[in-house]
């Protein structure tokens, strides 16, 4: 069974949380595949994943599903970077940002980090759905950081609010 992280990014950018992120992922002889919603996106992270620490950088490729070409590349690198579904490089972890949505073959990881910007209430409510179709629930209850209940949203909240 994939087990299924929410990692959210509150008062921090995805450039200065997913470089740590990888790197404890490789420490532990996890292949990650990071699943964005745009190439422009994917980019600049590939760009950044190069340069995010002077004595560091990350190995990885970018790979696009109809890119045949770099299949060769991405399946030899421990993180592949991609806009698409696939899985070029047999991960088994992925990490998906932008509001990426689940890939046909989640079943198929260990584990799926979905990375979201908490301070945007459409995101917060789109991982909520998410959260919810994906589990087949109804209800999620909502703790604060103190782990002090704050409420319970249910679907009826979310249909009424327009949200699915």
């Amino acid at each position: 069974m994939t087990e299924v992280l929410f990692y959210h990014l509150q008062n921090m950018s995805l450039e200065s949380v997913l470089p740590p992120l990888l790197e404890k992922s490789l420490e532990r002889g996890w292949r990650v595949v990071v699943q964005s919603t745009s190439q422009e996106r994917t980019d600049a992270l590939d760009a950044h994943l190069w340069t995010y620490r002077d004595d560091s950088f990350l190995p990885h490729a970018t790979w696009r599903g109809g890119d045949a070409g770099r299949a060769g590349d991405a399946q030899d690198q421990p993180i592949v970077l991609a806009v698409e579904e696939g899985n070029p490089n047999r991960a088994n972890v992925r990490f998906l940002i932008d509001n990426a949505v689940l890939p046909a073959d989640a079943e198929a990881y260990e584990r799926m980090v979905l990375v979201f910007n908490g301070d945007d209430a459409d995101a917060l409510a789109a991982e909520a759905v998410l959260l919810m179709e994906t589990h087949r629930i109804t209800s999620l209850i909502i703790v604060g950081a103190d782990e002090v209940l704050v409420g319970a949203l249910n679907v009826h909240d979310l249909l009424r609010a327009g949200v699915v």
